[in-house]
């Protein structure tokens, strides 16, 4: 152990509003932990979880709409900017006009090498491409913020580096054979610190998330692929001997490495477990209560909340969980439990200009999956008897048929809210999904029943993967389920099993596309413009190439192609 603490995550800067921020920190063992940023400095101590030492600086007083360069001392020594780094010096740049904002998302992101094998395999990586073109480009064009919208990291699937290592430790410690299901996926807390410390300390990405305020939100695999997805992989899952371990490891982990940075200083003050964390008299004490924490949340999930908002001016982000709050059991499915949809309800009930909905899962789906999930729910709910229930749950978990069409209770009260938001006497200009999840990107235009288009607009963003690209066939599957043939097929089918459409009606403008890249919704006063990139590698550099520029807050066409 070198004689003075290091960062070995981070700094990450998580929370930014008009005059306060908030930088996350691993270190390498326990000491006090100092941002200095212009004339502010502010201090705290790390406290100890499974061995790993953490600690989340709230920075008060800054001057609205500057850009402070700040440094990380650990025992008062500088540990960030790191000596002889290349990189520009991490800044916080505090909110300024509210009537403009530069919020890039995304989602997918596999951490993989960057090398021309690798590069060849699983294309550019849009956080590198983006973080170096920040470098060298002009400031102006920065995104004030960024939304992780879910698979962060992929527990189920993690890299082969990381899969060598925990052969080797499973060998060492002779992990038990029920658990060979699980022997080369990341289970318990330190086995998810390896998957943070993979993903976040490439070092253009360590700049980026130094130096952009991010958001996040968790999706299946921050806990296994199709978490959450049917009453079936509930009840088989559930019931397997490592997955308690695997809650625990997971929630305790998200709570400490991306929850915790969702907060404002204000709510992170206010947070009952985060407190209780902070003043536990030892790292024993802190584990039992993230422990506990997390056992609860899985199995009560109303009795916590991962959902968050931000305000960005006059834009407001609401951030929905759609993958711990679900209710999964036939008959009674929704996305979210009621206590969880009560709390979008009046989180999305202000008065701004745009509202954005950030929701790992796509809202608005290409029609012919739409179609399909719609259906499949219907049949496992018995529309076509009990032959049908079963064959609707096995097609549900076989062909992942779990975004919000496969939960139409959800789905109608979503469309019923918007109607609700937009039949305001200054109602927002748009209201926008903000999505991941599907390893394509497209923008789709949608008409609501009752909402004039000119008044507020309703669109569906998804951008998906950062770097984890589909492979051809599903591509290919993808391609012909939207083809008109057989979405209206599909549609056909939807009826024929009782399924009721509500009143909204969508055309995919642009899109699909397949590769890499990130999304980015450009605020100016009631006009909201969305540009789509994508990652490519030219001579050997990973760079952004702009695959469209569309403004989605002008009146739709007199005529929107409903779904077929």
């Amino acid at each position: 152990m070198s004689a003075s603490p290091h960062v070995v995550v981070g700094p990450l800067l998580r929370y930014v509003d008009r005059d306060s921020a908030t930088v996350w920190v691993e270190t390498d063992r326990e000491c006090e932990v100092e941002v200095v940023a212009g004339e502010r400095t502010e201090r705290e101590a790390t406290w100890e979880v499974h061995g790993h030492h953490y600690a989340v600086v709230v920075v008060r007083g800054l001057e609205p709409d500057t850009e402070t360069a700040y440094q990380v001392n650990l025992d008062g020594e500088r540990a960030w900017p790191e000596p002889g780094s290349p990189n520009p010096p991490s800044v916080v740049r505090t909110l300024g006009d509210p009537e403009r904002l530069r919020l890039a998302f995304g989602s997918c992101r596999r951490a993989a090498p960057l090398d021309p094998t690798s590069l060849r395999q699983v294309g550019a990586d849009a956080l590198v491409a983006l973080a170096e073109r920040m470098m060298v480009g002009d400031r102006q064009s920065w995104p004030d913020a960024m939304l992780l919208v879910g698979d962060q990291v992929y527990a189920d699937d993690p890299s082969p580096a990381l899969t060598q290592r925990l052969e080797r430790l499973h060998d060492h410690d002779g992990r038990r054979s029920d658990d060979d299901e699980v022997r080369a996926e990341i289970v318990d807390f330190e086995e998810y610190t390896w998957l943070y410390q993979e993903s976040w300390r490439t070092p253009a990405v360590r700049w980026l998330l130094s130096t952009v305020p991010t958001a996040m939100i968790l999706d299946d695999h921050d806990l296994r692929d199709d978490w959450n997805s049917s009453w079936t992989w509930r009840q088989e899952t559930s019931a397997k001997p490592w997955f308690r371990d695997r809650v625990i490891g997971a929630f305790s982990s998200y709570w400490v490495y991306q929850h915790l940075g969702n907060l404002s200083p204000t709510e992170l003050g206010d947070d009952v477990l985060y407190r209780q964390v902070r003043e536990a008299p030892d790292a024993a004490t802190r584990e039992r209560l993230l422990a506990d924490f997390a056992v609860r949340t899985d199995t009560e999930p109303d009795s916590s909340r991962w959902s968050f908002s931000r305000d960005f001016g006059r834009t407001r982000l609401v951030v929905v969980d759609s993958r711990c709050p679900r209710q999964p059991e036939p008959s009674r499915r929704a996305m979210v439990d009621a206590k969880e949809w009560a709390w979008v309800v009046e989180a999305t009930d202000a008065d701004v200009d745009h509202l954005l909905i950030g929701t790992s899962l796509p809202f608005l789906l290409l029609h012919g999956v739409h179609h399909l999930e719609g259906w499949d729910e219907a049949v496992a709910e018995g529309a076509w008897g009990a032959w049908g229930k079963r064959l609707g749950e096995k097609l549900r978990l076989a062909v992942d048929l779990e975004h919000w069409a496969a939960f139409r209770r959800s789905f109608d009260a979503m469309v019923a809210l918007v109607q609700s938001i937009a039949g305001r006497e200054r109602p927002p200009a748009s209201i926008v999904w903000l999505s991941g999840d599907v390893h394509c990107s497209y923008v789709a235009r949608a008409r609501v029943g009752g909402v004039d288009p000119a008044r507020t607009a309703v669109h569906q963003l998804t951008m998906s993967p950062f770097r984890n690209p589909l492979n051809v066939p599903i591509r290919v599957v993808n391609r012909l389920l939207e083809r008109p043939v057989l979405s209206r097929s599909l549609a056909w089918l939807a009826r024929r099993a009782g399924v009721v459409e509500p009143p909204i009606s969508w055309a995919v403008d642009d899109g699909p596309w397949f590769s890499n890249g990130v999304m980015t919704v450009d605020v100016r006063g009631r006009r909201l413009v969305a540009e789509v990139e994508h990652a490519k590698v030219v001579g050997g550099a990973q760079v952004l190439e702009r695959t469209l520029t569309t403004t989605l807050t002008q009146p739709l066409p007199s005529q929107v192609v409903p779904p077929a």
